[in-house]
């Protein structure tokens, strides 16, 4: 005998509300498998599978188009195209989760670095060009550029004088040497830029892992700067410094081919 539960015992089994099962009814997502003679809905457990799997799809951020999509291949009753498309949506989802990291983490870095600069004894006087309320420090200046770049937009030219010098002790450079070897063990391709190297990275870079060593790198080697491209076209990481600070380039990034 085939169970039916009604709109109401539907909505407490799925964890939807009664008002979301009307409304996927209209969207054609769940269709109710029939009704009563008084003609209220009724559903059945293929109808509460069906709400299971569309409630698990919700949990891991796909959209209402992306479930749609799943729910007409799930109608073919073949469980291997619907995993497989299901897998190829989370796939994409990481990606785009590991960029946000990756963007939130350069972020932090910029706040903390600015933080730090703002903590400095105030000038003896009004705001001016050379207090820490008006200058832009390096890391700033990297993140104000990849996001105009982004936009479509010529970053601006913006002065900055940053001294020389790492700050990472001398015990820990090998690891440092050994994380950066690591990232970029799937750049495919290195070429000269001005000022520095450009770094076309494989698709399965780890930018989490990417995000957190360049915030590591501009909080020990303030002089270096980054800007993180991320797009269809690939991932590319470029990085500047001055001619001087050439040869710590190559040891942390490699040289063009």
């Amino acid at each position: 005998m085939v169970s039916t539960y009604t709109i109401g015992q539907a909505a407490r089994r799925s964890g939807f509300s009664a008002s979301a099962l009307r409304f996927y009814e209209d969207i054609g997502l769940v269709a109710p498998c029939g009704r009563t003679a008084g003609g209220y809905r009724l559903y059945d457990d293929d109808s509460l599978d069906r709400l299971a799997f569309i409630a698990r799809a919700k949990r891991l951020g796909c959209s209402l188009d992306e479930i749609t999509d799943l729910i007409e291949i799930w109608d073919g009753r073949r469980c291997g195209p619907v995993q497989r498309r299901f897998h190829e949506l989370i796939t994409a989802k990481i990606r785009d989760a590991d960029t946000q990291v990756s963007e939130l983490t350069a972020f932090t870095t910029q706040l903390r670095a600015s933080a730090d600069q703002l903590a400095g004894e105030p000038l003896d006087g009004p705001c001016g060009p050379e207090c820490a309320c008006l200058t832009v420090d390096t890391m700033e200046a990297s993140v104000v550029e990849s996001a105009m770049v982004t936009l479509g937009r010529k970053p601006p030219t913006v002065p900055t004088v940053v001294p020389i010098a790492c700050t990472l002790e001398p015990g820990a450079m090998p690891d440092r040497l050994a994380e950066w070897s690591s990232v970029l063990s799937t750049a495919t391709r290195r070429t000269d830029i001005d000022g520095g190297l450009r770094i076309e990275l494989g698709d399965d870079v780890d930018l989490g892992a990417l995000g957190r060593l360049i915030g590591a790198e501009q909080r020990c080697c303030a002089f270096l700067r980054f800007v993180l491209s991320v797009d269809i076209g690939g991932t590319v990481l470029e990085v500047r410094a001055p001619e001087l600070a050439a040869g710590i380039v190559t040891d942390l990034f490699g040289s063009a081919a």
